[in-house]
């Protein structure tokens, strides 16, 4: 049951990143459309531009929703492909609490940078 549930929140995430991405290259690549949404140049990369951006909340929610998402399907992904190798069930155990660790700190990190960017007044 366990198992299920989660590839189930791993198939859920992978449309939530497919969306998000969908929304990072409209904005991003896209220079008539982030010229029309006045968004900003059509140098989305220019550190002044991505400096900005980070510091609207929109983008700072963003950027924590895919950090999360992108963390537990990558990291449940390398831990499903792990398990597959019949490794014994403490060792699939380990690998497992070893994933979320890192996926909890990876995340924590990121929320924190992008908060903190947010809070910046200037470069």
């Amino acid at each position: 049951m366990r198992e299920s549930r989660l590839w189930f929140w791993h198939i859920l995430t992978a449309v939530v990143i497919l969306f998000l991405l969908g929304l990072h290259m409209g904005i991003m690549h896209m220079g008539t459309l982030v010229q029309a949404l006045g968004l900003g140049s059509t140098h989305p990369t220019a550190s002044a531009e991505v400096f900005e951006r980070s510091r609207q909340f929109f983008f700072m929610i963003t950027y924590i929703a895919l950090l999360g998402t992108a963390l537990f399907h990558g990291l449940y992904g390398f831990r499903s492909i792990l398990c597959e190798l019949s490794l014994s069930k403490t060792l699939q155990k380990a690998i497992g609490r070893l994933c979320t660790a890192a996926g909890f700190a990876l995340f924590l990190y990121g929320t924190y940078v992008a908060v903190r960017v947010f809070q910046m007044k200037g470069v």
